[in-house]
């Protein structure tokens, strides 16, 4: 292969993982232990970038990557959505438990063991916001801890770069990463889902 044949194919190679990488799926380092047992400091995620692009916004249970921005400081995280607009999401109940819209949500398939919180709260997650949740608890700096802060903690839909829907490494951890169906039965707030 002549030179300026090879030199053009690794240019079209390097644009077209540019464009994906910018538009349709990104990899991200998981850099701490807040999304423990299901992702660990150093797992390898890819984040797909189309989920939410055309119709549906992220959903109760989904594992999302988001900028922090002046909430959360510079950096990209990854939470679970424990609660969308309109939803009320207290904590915690006589039992202990998270109540989204008045629903218990048994979160003990992805807890860490934590309680889900040390810190009782009752929020409502205004529209086109997102009220988000680690895994493990005890170790995760989340909507929780901005409670006070401008914004009370929530985060703008706009700011989710996507939905974390693959481990990709380590080679031993590859697997899909399944929205949780723990807040199936949470009804839908009353108004405007957003």
């Amino acid at each position: 292969m002549p030179g300026g044949s090879l030199t053009l194919t690794v240019g079209a190679c390097l644009v077209f993982l540019l464009v994906v990488t910018l538009f349709v799926a990104q990899p991200f380092r998981i850099p701490s232990s807040s999304m423990e047992p299901a992702l660990r400091a150093g797992d390898r995620v890819l984040v797909n970038k189309l989920a939410y692009r055309f119709g549906d916004g992220p959903a109760r249970g989904d594992v999302v990557v988001f900028e922090g921005g002046e909430r959360f400081g510079a950096g990209y995280f990854v939470k679970r959505v424990a609660g969308v607009g309109g939803d009320r999401v207290v904590c915690c109940d006589r039992d202990g438990r998270l109540r989204v819209n008045g629903r218990a949500v048994d979160e003990s398939p992805f807890l860490a063991g934590d309680a889900p919180s040390a810190v009782p709260f009752d929020v409502v997650v205004p529209a086109g916001r997102l009220f988000l949740l680690g895994d493990h608890r005890a170790a995760s700096r989340d909507s929780r801890d901005h409670l006070g802060s401008p914004g009370g903690g929530m985060v703008p839909v706009e700011d989710v770069t996507g939905r974390a829907d693959w481990i990709l490494w380590p080679a031993g951890r590859w697997t899909r990463i399944e929205p949780s169906g723990a807040y199936a039965g949470v009804p839908e707030a009353e108004g405007a889902h957003g």
